[in-house]
């Protein structure tokens, strides 16, 4: 039978957001990939150490046993193959089974997010988030100097999202940067009982739902929606929720208060919002990525 992902939560990810790179990347962004590559040559024997979202993947990498692979992670990477080389050493010093990977040398490697079905992208890179985005793959771009994820909760991974824009669409949002707040609460509590659509995040929490279904007895998932709304607006997201059949963990609505604080407590994994200045306030505390999408980003 012909090798299929099919089934499985794809995760691709960037070497940057994995792994500590960044004193290698300030090099690459020379121009000079000839003296890049030398360098990662050089440290081939070096692992490089633990990035923004190696938690994230170390965690969802455990969900595999060896009766199933529920969970596949790949490398897609503006690095050059020899560069490639490091990465996957990497991945192998920290016992994380990463067997598949594209290196292109500085081109885009979102386009190959199509062929693998891919549930997640993260990168440093905006660009290619964005385009990822555009094609309709939840991604985010990671912030490479948030804070890394804590130690404290070795077998759940813990994802917080944000609401409108993330993991809604982004029409409420819409209605409150044009007409303020009072209107975006008399448009929430008229349309409480319409269910909002799903924004480009909807698709990878439906398939940790379906992850979390499975199971294992080693680890779990633990979700939460961290959002700027506050009640009356409070019952559209949650019964937009009920309407697909999905339970989060944990919903903190708070009407506009700095999230950062918040998510340092319920201490994610990793944290995913649309607006930068949440995601500024989120990196001080907890690993976070921008979600480029919605009315926000135009």
């Amino acid at each position: 039978m012909p090798v299929t992902l099919d089934g499985q939560l794809v995760v691709a990810i960037s070497s940057r957001a994995l792994f500590d790179f960044e004193e290698e990347n300030r090099l690459f962004e020379t121009g000079d990939d000839r003296a890049y590559m030398k360098l990662q040559l050089d440290r081939l024997e070096q692992p490089a150490r633990p990035g923004v979202a190696f938690s994230l993947v170390h965690k969802l990498l455990a969900f595999n046993d060896v009766d199933t692979q529920r969970v596949e992670v790949v490398i897609l990477s503006r690095n050059d193959p020899v560069s490639g080389m490091r990465v996957f050493r990497s991945a192998q010093h920290y016992g994380l089974p990463i067997q598949r990977g594209s290196f292109t040398r500085g081109q885009p490697p979102w386009r190959y997010l199509r062929p693998l079905r891919a549930n997640l992208f993260l990168s440093t890179h905006l660009a290619d988030v964005s385009a990822a985005l555009a094609a309709g793959v939840p991604a985010a771009q990671v912030y490479p100097h948030s804070v890394h994820a804590s130690d404290a909760h070795p077998h759940e991974v813990r994802i917080a999202f944000d609401g409108d824009a993330v993991l809604f669409s982004d029409e409420a949002e819409r209605v409150f940067q044009a007409q303020g707040l009072s209107a975006f609460q008399a448009h929430e509590v008229s349309h409480a009982s319409l269910p909002l659509a799903g924004g480009p995040f909807k698709p990878l929490l439906e398939a940790l739902h379906r992850l979390q279904r499975e199971g294992t007895a080693l680890m779990r998932i633990r979700t939460a929606l961290v959002t700027a709304r506050s009640a009356p607006a409070h019952e559209r997201a949650i019964r937009t929720l009920m309407n697909w059949n999905i339970e989060v963990d944990e919903a903190m609505f708070l009407g506009g208060l700095p999230k950062g604080e918040f998510l340092r407590e319920f201490e994610p994994d990793f944290f995913f919002d649309d607006q930068t200045g949440h995601v500024e306030s989120a990196m001080l505390h907890v690993p976070s990525g921008h979600v480029a999408s919605g009315i926000s980003n135009t």
